[in-house]
């Protein structure tokens, strides 16, 4: 029988190696999950009945959601499972269900072929992984924070949406690639199938990666004491007051960040009115010195602590949302879309890169993955899978700048979650010693 080290006795070495291997893991997930938003301009005319732009995209962004609706169920039975069996185990799972979801819309014939069965399979495939991504968050944030040493566990966490933007970025440069190497009509054929071909075959790369990782020493003393068994009832009995703090300080962050990420994409082209490549490319080259900036986020939380640097994201975005998305909607150049749409990542990067550690440090470890993912993922369902929907419907009633107030005041209600909390880097449930 291999013993798996204590996280405090483990070599540098070998705690990088377990790092990225979940890290790895989350990238793919994370790439699979984007790739129907990043391509969902070409594929929503192949499944479903012709009509304007907007309308295809809009039910499009209905499927979106509701894939999120399913989150909050990925995450209360892998939050358990991974309580239960093990982070590992979860983490293995959920990257399961998401390469079938991923095999199954790059193999469903188009609307005209089949019919409503093409919507339908597409509703089937975004249910499997929204299962998955409601389990994975939960599992990979909760691992990140057990495996990375007390002192560093901001950095390193903030890995999990290094990846996770990672993902969307790698979906978008595919799509560059395949906008410069296809026809139009060729990616708008089959083209847009290719993605979710690569997605399925990374998973089973990922799947084996999974396998060798390491349990985190959080879990294993969870296992062989007598702590209560988790569930979702066990959560929001004796642990209320976390898990709905995990909701407000989630509601607003969340709702930022889809607007700037996989929002922002659409609106570039359907407001703005840059052309399918442009606004790919400035997208691109946004999320990754979005990227680029999580470490030294997450590494500035360990100096000052967690709380300083989400009432920064807070406070600015409730002063510069509308102006920056106000500009964004009748911006013609492309390098000042591209300055407004960064300015806009760097102010959410407050809270991206440290929401997973800090909600890993409300909970004790026998039910750390659910008390993480589950409020997460309801909170997500209602603001961030949403976002899209939202937006496109109100562009569509003709009052699209309500949607700009409509993001500031979630951030502003995630603020005063933000100035009411206690630092978690300062009462963190994560001993020392895990």
């Amino acid at each position: 029988m291999t013993v798996t080290p204590t996280t405090e006795s483990m070599s540098p070495a070998r705690r990088l190696r377990n790092i990225i291997g979940g890290s790895a893991g989350n990238l793919v997930e994370w790439f699979d999950w984007y790739a129907y938003a990043a391509f969902t301009l070409y594929f929503a005319p192949v499944f479903f009945p012709k009509g304007d732009t907007t309308a295809q995209l809009l039910s499009s962004a209905a499927i979106f959601a509701v894939g999120f609706l399913m989150r909050p169920v990925g995450a209360w039975i892998m939050g358990v499972y991974a309580d239960r069996k093990g982070r590992k185990a979860g983490l293995t799972l959920s990257v399961s269900l998401m390469c079938g979801g991923s095999l199954i819309i790059a193999c469903t014939p188009g609307y005209a072929t089949i019919g409503l069965a093409a919507p339908a399979l597409l509703l089937l495939a975004r249910l499997m992984q929204g299962l998955s991504v409601g389990g994975e968050y939960g599992s990979s944030a909760t691992y990140l924070s057990e495996m990375a040493a007390k002192a560093h566990r901001g950095f390193w966490s903030s890995f999990q949406y290094v990846t996770l933007i990672s993902g969307q970025l790698l979906a978008l440069l595919l799509l560059i690639v395949l906008q410069n190497t296809l026809s139009e009509g060729d990616l708008a054929s089959w083209g847009w199938r290719i993605p979710f071909f690569v997605g399925a075959a990374l998973a089973v790369i990922v799947f084996w990666l999974r396998r060798r990782l390491d349990e985190t020493r959080a879990f294993i003393a969870s296992d062989t004491q007598e702590a209560p068994k988790s569930s979702a009832l066990l959560l929001f009995v004796k642990h209320p007051k976390e898990a709905f703090l995990v909701m407000g300080l989630t509601a607003g962050g969340t709702l930022a960040f889809y607007t700037y990420t996989t929002y922002l994409q659409k609106f570039l082209v359907n407001t703005s009115g840059f052309s399918k490549d442009a606004a790919t490319e400035i997208s691109a080259a946004a999320l990754f010195l979005f990227m680029c900036l999580q470490p030294a986020v997450g590494a500035l939380s360990d100096r000052i602590g967690r709380k300083p640097v989400m009432v920064a994201f807070g406070v600015l975005g409730l002063l510069f949302t509308v102006p920056i998305m106000t500009l964004l909607a009748s911006v013609d150049n492309p390098f000042v879309a591209f300055a407004l749409a960064l300015a806009a990542l760097v102010i959410v990067s407050g809270y991206t890169a440290i929401n997973a550690v800090v909600k890993a440090e409300l909970f004790p470890a026998h039910i750390r993955a659910l008390g993480v993912a589950l409020p997460y993922a309801i909170a997500n369902a209602a603001f961030g899978g949403t976002a899209e929907y939202v937006a496109l419907w109100l562009k569509g009633a003709g009052i699209e700048s309500v949607y700009f107030w409509y993001v500031t005041a979630m951030i502003g209600v995630s603020l005063l979650v933000y100035l009411f909390m206690r630092d978690t880097r300062h009462h963190s449930l994560i001993s020392h010693d895990d």
